[in-house]
Formats: structure tokens, C-alpha cells, sequence
């Protein structure tokens, strides 16, 4: 039998078949069925910390979120299903259960939103460092390019509000040994105490460094005690630092990816020999990168990353 003839004999029976259920009937077209509403729930990622960490609020199931961390407004940005707040406590943080109660407006109007926080014993470490006698007792000139040199990191920390300009997960600036972490208690030349705030990483003069996430510069400077410096906006009230550079790769306004060189390893500043110092710096706070790096993989779920 050919192919033509299956095909032309198999017809009367379909229809036969459609004979058999009659004419069709109009009527409504069905609905697909509507998504389920996110139930009101507030997550903390994670919900166990130190002094000095970063941590993810996310709110479901309402709107207008607003809250506080230890007296600092928490600043939510749109995600799909609910909001997002990226947060982080002070060095000074003392141990123990914290409280983070957040308002909002659920299905049945304003309701009250709490999760409990732990912040665990920092244990950090002390470390005793040997610089220049002009970095300990600065003189007159240097203490004025210092002042300026600080005007210029307030500036460049004064960025809007914005969700997060990142999509992927933050990245180490170069792959090395971690020399110093944050929060280490520095003691130059036997007497001037200090707290480390972010995190050394050994390298040669003129190692690349790369920009842990997309970002815009936003500070190109040669400063005093932090040698040649570059300061990346992430949005999210995010923004990282890499200091003691040997060179610069980027100009400030320019935007940047993961990944992107920004300069190379140095020993500009106050320094005792070459490396990079990272630092991530939060609404005002600097806080530990490595906690940075461990928030949902380092992105804000679903956070307002521009393409």
C-alpha cells in the first residue's frame, strides 16, 4: 500500500469521530489560573553572623517594607515576589540574639515582621606592623592632603540610592594567599592602634587587580596613607576599595564588569611591602568581604541588575 493511500482512507474515520461529538459549543475562554500570592514571610541571609558582616533582608508578601539594624534604616529595593535589603553591623557589635523587626503593608494592613539574628564572638586577631615614622605622626602638609584625601572618599561614598547594578555574585579581586583579614587589630610600631577594615592580598608589584563586580568608578586618587586607590559603586549602598596600587587601568565615571582591570598590585601608602588591601564598605560602614562574597552567592536574589 502507498503513503497517499493510508492517509486517504484514515480520513472517514476522523470524520466519523467528529461527527459523533456534535458541533462545537462557544463559550468563555478558560482563565489560566492566577500565581499563588507570595506568603508574608522575612528571611535573613544568613541568620548567623559577626561583628563586621554583611547580611540579606528579604520581605514576601507585602509592600512598603521598612526597618532598622541597631538605629541604621534598612533600604529596601524591588525583587520578584517582594523586597530586599542588603545590611550590616558595626565591628563593635556586641554577641548574642538581635532582633530585626521590619513594618509593612500585608493583605490585612500594616503588620509587624521579626526575625532573629545571632552575631557570634569576632575572636579577631592582633597583628604588629613596622611602617615610616611619617605615618605614625604625619606633618603638617601631610595632614592637609589627608583632609583632602578624605573629602574625596565622602564624595565618592555620596552615590544615590539605586538597586543593585551587579547580577552575578561578587568575585575575589585577584587569586592569592589572604595575609590579613578584616577586623585584625593593627599595632604600628609598637604603640597606634587600629582595626583592619577589609582584607590584604599578597602580590607582586604590578599583579593585575580586577573589579570584584560590575560597578562605576567612582574615585581614581593617589592618597596618603592608602597609596593609589580605586573606589567601585555597586548600587544597594555597596561599594568596594582597592588600595596601594602600582597603576590604574580606569577613569572615574567609567563603568566596569566582574572581572574588568582596575590597576595593579603596589606598595603606595602606608604599607610594609606590596599588596592589595579590598575593602567593601556598606551605608556608611565598612564591612568583611569575605562575607560579601558568601551572600547568595554573592548576589542579591533577584536584585535590579541593569544589563
Amino acid at each position: 500500500m502507498r503513503a497517499g493511500d493510508h492517509l486517504h482512507r484514515a480520513r472517514p474515520v476522523a470524520l466519523v469521530a467528529l461527527a459523533l461529538l456534535g458541533p462545537a459549543r462557544a463559550g468563555p475562554p478558560e482563565k489560566s489560573p492566577e500565581p499563588p500570592a507570595a506568603a508574608l514571610s522575612i528571611s535573613l541571609e544568613p541568620a548567623r553572623v559577626r561583628p563586621g558582616d554583611a547580611f540579606l533582608v528579604t520581605v514576601r508578601g507585602a509592600d512598603a517594607p521598612r526597618g532598622q539594624v541597631l538605629g541604621r534604616p534598612l533600604r529596601f529595593y524591588p525583587i520578584p515576589g517582594g523586597f530586599q535589603a542588603l545590611a550590616g553591623l558595626a565591628v563593635e557589635t556586641n554577641p548574642g540574639p538581635l532582633a530585626i523587626p521590619v513594618e509593612a503593608t500585608g493583605p490585612a494592613g500594616e503588620t509587624t515582621l521579626s526575625a532573629d539574628l545571632l552575631v557570634t564572638e569576632p575572636a579577631f586577631a592582633e597583628t604588629r606592623l613596622r611602617v615610616a615614622q611619617r605615618f605614625i605622626s604625619p606633618p603638617p602638609e601631610a595632614r592637609r592632603r589627608m583632609k583632602r584625601d578624605q573629602a574625596a572618599f565622602q564624595r565618592a561614598f555620596a552615590q544615590p540610592f539605586e538597586p543593585p547594578l551587579y547580577r552575578e555574585g561578587f568575585a575575589w579581586p585577584r587569586e592569592d594567599e589572604l595575609t590579613s583579614h578584616f577586623g585584625d587589630r593593627r599595632v604600628f610600631n609598637g604603640r597606634q592602634v587600629s582595626q583592619h577594615y577589609g582584607v590584604d592580598l599578597a602580590g607582586q608589584t604590578g599583579d593585575p587587580v580586577a573589579a570584584a563586580n560590575d560597578g562605576v568608578v567612582v574615585l581614581v586618587r593617589h592618597c596618603y596613607a592608602s597609596g593609589r586607590s580605586v573606589v567601585l559603586w555597586h548600587g544597594a549602598g555597596l561599594y568596594s576599595v582597592y588600595f596601594h596600587l602600582s597603576g590604574f587601568a580606569v577613569k572615574e565615571g567609567e563603568r566596569v564588569r566582574r572581572g574588568d582591570l582596575l590597576g595593579q598590585v603596589g606598595e603606595t601608602g602606608r604599607v610594609t611591602g606590596p599588596h592589595l588591601h579590598w575593602g567593601t564598605k556598606l551605608d556608611g560602614l565598612y564591612v568583611d568581604p569575605e562575607s560579601v562574597l558568601r551572600l547568595a552567592s554573592g548576589a542579591p536574589a533577584g536584585g535590579g541588575a541593569r544589563p
